[in-house]
């Protein structure tokens, strides 16, 4: 049976500390038709007590667990770029004073809002250590855009881009979306035609999910949402494979797209299942085979700062738990999972715990089995790739075993 207890794990999977920090930034100019983050319109809101908060957190952290060299950051949100230059220059140095680069080799990405990146601003991200620029444009349609609660235009997204490359960013990348509302195959690959020529090295392509708690959700329960049919969908996918293939772009995550050298660092450290930091309103972290989720609310955050750190929520994972969490993340990557490193890991071969689901998967043509090292490594199959939710569900809920 599953494991209960932390403590008695073998291998390193508990024990190594995080590398990687994740801090939220939960303001944005408005709340789009389909967004279920944790958000919420900036306008009123209390900005400067939040990052002093967040500089406490920051503070208390670091000085509970001493971090290693760091290797990525990721702001996320919201949209952090709605901060001012001020206190986007505060809120920099106060994440370089807790997770200082020693090695100046940080990956330090911050997620923008097309429009919401002046030259002033993308200057203070440049300084205060930000390398790597997000982009949301989710489309390159105007009725596509406004359909689905965004308010930059279409232009903003070329102006963003073109200030950020004058104030010295190049890696860059771009987040679409698909299945909107309305959408044909056609327009959809007009938008990833329109992406690929700003020639950036990295795109993120998502599909539409329909979230609870959004406009989009109360449109759906009441049939006024009128979504593409599922066949047009995967047309979607299939064209958007293609497209990139063709374009040099390597398809390294299920809806990650990459020229050589530039993926998404940060991203990977949640798909490998490794440890993390989550700093700020409603961020989540993992470390020492804990889970940790970090109170929502904005002025609660706040509160909560001032008397220690803001975890509204604490979960132990169990090694089997951890071992579930690797397989179905790692295999989104299309080079799939490690033996060795599921191992190192563990302390177990894979096989020892998932070789009936392994080879029911392998049977169905869901999985590949790779030979690497004298160990059977495995990925996803070209029609696992479609069939993703199947192959990451059939590692829930089984039973530990070791002989």
């Amino acid at each position: 049976m599953p494991e209960q207890h932390v403590g008695i794990s073998k291998g390193t999977w508990a024990k190594l500390a995080p590398r990687a920090v994740y801090l939220h930034i939960p303001f944005c100019t408005n709340k789009c038709f389909y967004c279920d983050f944790n958000s919420y319109i900036s306008e009123g809101q209390p900005i400067d007590a939040y990052l002093d908060a967040l500089e406490r957190e920051l503070q208390l952290t670091v000085t509970q667990v001493a971090p290693p060299q760091i290797e990525t950051i990721f702001v996320g949100g919201g949209t952090p770029t709605v901060l001012t230059p001020k206190q986007l220059e505060r809120f920099l140095a106060s994440v370089r004073k807790a997770f200082p680069d020693r090695s100046n080799s940080i990956e330090w990405t911050m997620e923008a809002n097309p429009g919401t990146t002046d030259r002033d601003k993308l200057a203070v991200m440049r300084e205060g250590g930000v390398n790597r620029i997000s982009f949301g444009a989710q489309s390159f349609d105007a009725q596509e855009l406004e359909r689905i609660g965004r308010i930059h235009r279409v232009q903003d997204v070329f102006d963003s881009i073109d200030n950020a490359r004058a104030e010295g960013f190049s890696n860059m990348s771009v987040d679409l979306m698909f299945g909107l509302p309305n959408q044909t195959a056609e327009r959809f690959i007009n938008n990833v035609n329109v992406a690929h020529s700003l020639d950036l090295p990295h795109y993120s392509v998502y599909h539409l999910k329909i979230e609870e708690h959004t406009l989009f959700h109360t449109l759906y329960e009441r049939g006024e949402l009128p979504l593409p049919e599922e066949d047009t969908e995967s047309d979607m996918f299939r064209l958007l494979m293609e497209t990139m293939q063709r374009a040099g772009y390597r398809q390294y995550e299920i809806s990650n797209f990459s020229r050589p050298g530039f993926e998404s660092r940060h991203n990977n450290t949640y798909w490998r299942n490794e440890a993390y930091y989550g700093i700020g309103a409603g961020a989540h972290g993992y470390m020492h085979g804990v889970r940790h989720w970090n109170i929502k609310g904005v002025q609660g955050y706040i509160d909560a700062c001032k008397a220690g750190l803001p975890h509204a929520e604490t979960t132990p994972v169990t090694r089997y738990e951890a071992m579930e969490d690797f397989m179905m993340v790692g295999l989104r990557l299309l080079d799939g999972i490690y033996s060795n490193v599921f191992e190192m890991q563990f302390g177990v071969p894979v096989e020892r715990i998932f070789g009936d689901v392994l080879k029911r998967m392998t049977d169905k043509g869901l999985l590949d089995r790779i030979e690497f090292g004298g160990k059977m490594n495995y990925r996803l199959s070209e029609r696992g790739i479609w069939l993703g939710n199947e192959v990451f569900g059939a590692f829930l809920g089984g039973t530990e075993k070791e002989g």
